[in-house]
C-alpha cells in the first residue's frame, strides 16, 4: 500500500460498482481521489465513497457530471485537477448497458450510448492532456464484450466498448514519448447492483466462465492499480481481459 502517494486521480462514474472500488482502492494505495455521478442517487452514494476515501487518510472531491454531456465531461477533468492541485491518474468507467433486439434500437440510443462510451472516453483525455505529468496514466473500462458477444442483444454495447480498443492503442502512441501509459480493462461478469450475481441471468453468465463464477469488483480495482502504479510503468496500448475466463 501507499504506490500511489501523492497522486491525484479521478474516476468517472465513481458512484457505485467498479468505479466505487476503483476510486476507493487508489486512495487505499495513497491517492487522492475524485468521483464523478449522475443523478441524486448517485450523489448520496458518491458521498459514502467519499467518505470512505477520506477515513483512508485520502481528500475526496464529489463532481456532478453526465457522460454523455461533452461540456460537462471536460469540466469534471478540470474541477478534479483544480481540487487537487494536479490530475496523475483518468480512469474513464462512467457506462451504461444499452441491451435488446438490434432492429429495436434508436437514433437515440445509439447517439447516448457512443457518447457515453466513446466521446466520453476520448474528451476526458484531451482535457486532462494539459495536466497530467510524463508517466501519468489513463485507464478506461471496457468489457469482454468487446471481444465476443456469447448471446444476442449487445450489438450496440458491444460495439461502444470495442471501439476503446482503438482508442487506446492510438493514444499510447501518441503520448508514448512523455511516458504517459494508456490501457483498457475489459471486466467479465462482475457482481453489482447492474449485474447481480442471483439476477435472472447470474447462472447463464456463470456458466460461461472457465472459474465458474462471477468477478468482485474489487478484482477490476485490483488491476487498475497495478496499472496506475510503479509495476504498470511498462505496460501501455494494450487490453487486459479481467472475466473469469469466459472469453478463453
Amino acid at each position: 500500500m501507499g504506490e500511489l502517494r501523492g497522486r491525484a486521480a479521478l474516476v468517472t462514474g465513481g458512484s457505485r460498482g467498479i468505479g466505487a472500488a476503483v476510486a476507493r482502492r487508489l486512495a487505499r494505495e495513497g491517492a487522492d481521489v475524485a468521483i464523478t455521478h449522475v443523478s441524486p442517487l448517485g450523489l448520496e452514494r458518491s458521498r459514502d465513497v467519499a467518505a470512505e476515501i477520506e477515513a483512508a487518510g485520502r481528500r475526496a472531491e464529489v463532481i456532478e457530471a453526465d457522460a454523455a454531456d461533452a461540456g460537462a465531461v471536460t469540466a469534471s477533468v478540470e474541477r478534479a485537477a483544480a481540487a487537487f492541485g494536479r490530475l496523475d491518474i483518468l480512469v474513464n468507467n462512467a457506462g451504461i448497458f444499452p441491451a435488446g433486439p438490434f432492429e429495436d434500437v434508436t437514433a437515440e440510443e445509439l447517439d447516448r450510448a457512443l457518447a457515453v462510451h466513446v466521446r466520453a472516453a476520448f474528451l476526458a483525455a484531451q482535457a486532462a492532456l494539459p495536466y497530467l505529468p510524463d508517466g501519468g496514466r489513463i485507464i478506461t473500462i471496457g468489457s469482454n464484450l468487446a471481444d465476443r458477444a456469447p448471446h444476442p442483444g449487445v450489438a450496440l454495447y458491444a460495439m461502444t466498448k470495442a471501439a476503446l480498443g482503438g482508442l487506446t492503442r492510438g493514444l499510447a502512441r501518441d503520448l508514448g514519448p512523455r511516458g504517459i501509459t494508456v490501457n483498457v480493462v475489459h471486466p467479465g461478469s462482475t457482481r453489482t447492483d447492474m449485474n447481480p450475481d442471483e439476477g435472472p441471468e447470474a447462472d447463464a453468465q456463470r456458466a460461461l466462465t472457465a472459474l465458474g463464477r462471477y468477478l468482485e469488483p474489487d478484482d477490476i480495482a485490483a488491476t487498475v492499480a497495478h496499472l496506475a502504479g510503479p509495476a504498470g510503468r511498462n505496460i501501455t496500448g494494450t487490453a487486459i481481459t479481467v472475466d473469469a475466463g469466459a472469453n478463453a
